[in-house]
């Protein structure tokens, strides 16, 4: 018997209703025609409604330059946001006024957000080997590779069987961050067990064509350039779902990856019942392999590359989490 899921993928662009005049969808299909990641898609679109609806749901053209600045003010003022989240506004609002309606927004003026750093947590390696100890199956191998590989969590789940090379010890990321491919190691200590995952996959691969299922989700211009390639073992999911779901663009039913929240929940049950008492997401132990390979000496242009940053900078943080320098340089006197 198969379970149905009717949840919705979260990271498969939904279908847009054809001829539809509501200005969201037509964004929608402005950004698509233009080649924007979904992930910039959802975002800006969030933020443009949101914009809306602080205007009394007027429509954006009808709206201008003081709206703009009315609303950039209000959420330093009143929600207190970060930079980062009131450039993503920001940038938001500059694609549907420059791009989408033709309306270029000049001479803003608005009040800025106050900049607030932040550290990530870290866990040490024997905080992470007490929070490995109460997670089994692959929910435990999901937290290694994170750990172990440096992976964000929806590059994790949007792993396929082919991503993995074991000969070169490489797992390729496809479509990261920014919508760029990378690649990064695969630890040693994990390759019987990831074979056995891929041996799991492929019987359940089998079980899903002799029922009639077996088609995995393929992007639009893959699923158009490789029509047959979503059937073969290569391109389906590393940690397929229990469920078959309907695909929110076509409505056929199909076996998606397993949904994030299923791991976030292991890992926070795990880290209650290991004690340890910092704040852990699924993010943290992205955190934790750049951090641990820093102890270890390699240098930040080599842990950049593993972790897919465009800008050192960002890596940067991490020496600041080991009480270095910008540079990470220890003091001679400490030394």
């Amino acid at each position: 018997m198969y379970s149905i899921n009717p949840s919705i993928p979260e990271d498969v662009r939904p279908a847009i209703p054809p001829g539809s005049t509501r200005l969201l969808d037509q964004l929608r299909r402005h950004m698509r025609d233009g080649g924007y990641a979904w992930k910039t898609e959802k975002t800006y679109v969030q933020w443009i409604r949101r914009f809306i609806v602080f205007h009394r749901k007027r429509h954006p053209s009808e709206l201008g330059v003081p709206e703009v600045e009315a609303y950039l003010s209000y959420l330093a003022n009143e929600r207190q946001c970060s930079p980062a989240t009131q450039r993503i506004a920001l940038n938001a609002l500059i694609y549907l006024y420059t791009k989408f309606l033709n309306k270029p927004l000049e001479n803003l003026e608005f009040r800025h957000a106050k900049p607030k750093q932040h550290l990530p947590v870290v866990l040490t390696h024997a905080e992470v080997q007490r929070i490995l100890e109460h997670l089994s199956g692959h929910h435990r191998l999901m937290v290694e590779l994170l750990y172990g590989s440096g992976l964000r969590l929806n590059e994790l789940l949007s792993l396929r069987v082919k991503d993995l090379d074991f000969e070169l010890n490489t797992i390729t990321v496809r479509s990261g961050k920014g919508d760029k491919d990378r690649t990064t190691l695969l630890p040693a200590s994990l390759v019987e067990r990831l074979q056995n995952q891929i041996s799991f996959v492929a019987k359940l691969h089998r079980r899903d064509l002799e029922d009639g299922y077996g088609e995995v989700y393929m992007p639009y211009a893959l699923a158009r350039k490789y029509p047959r390639a979503a059937k073969e073992i290569a391109w389906q999911f590393l940690f397929p779902s229990t469920r078959i779901g309907a695909d929110p663009r076509s409505g056929v039913l199909r076996r998606h990856h397993l949904h994030d929240s299923c791991l976030r929940k292991m890992v926070g049950r795990a880290r209650r019942a290991a004690e340890v008492q910092k704040p852990v997401r699924c993010h943290t132990f992205r955190h934790s392999f750049a951090t641990r390979l820093l102890q270890q000496g390699y240098d930040l242009r080599t842990i950049q590359k593993l972790l897919g940053h465009s800008d050192v900078k960002t890596t940067e943080i991490y020496t600041h989490v080991l009480g270095r320098g910008a540079m990470g340089v220890i003091s001679p006197l400490d030394s």
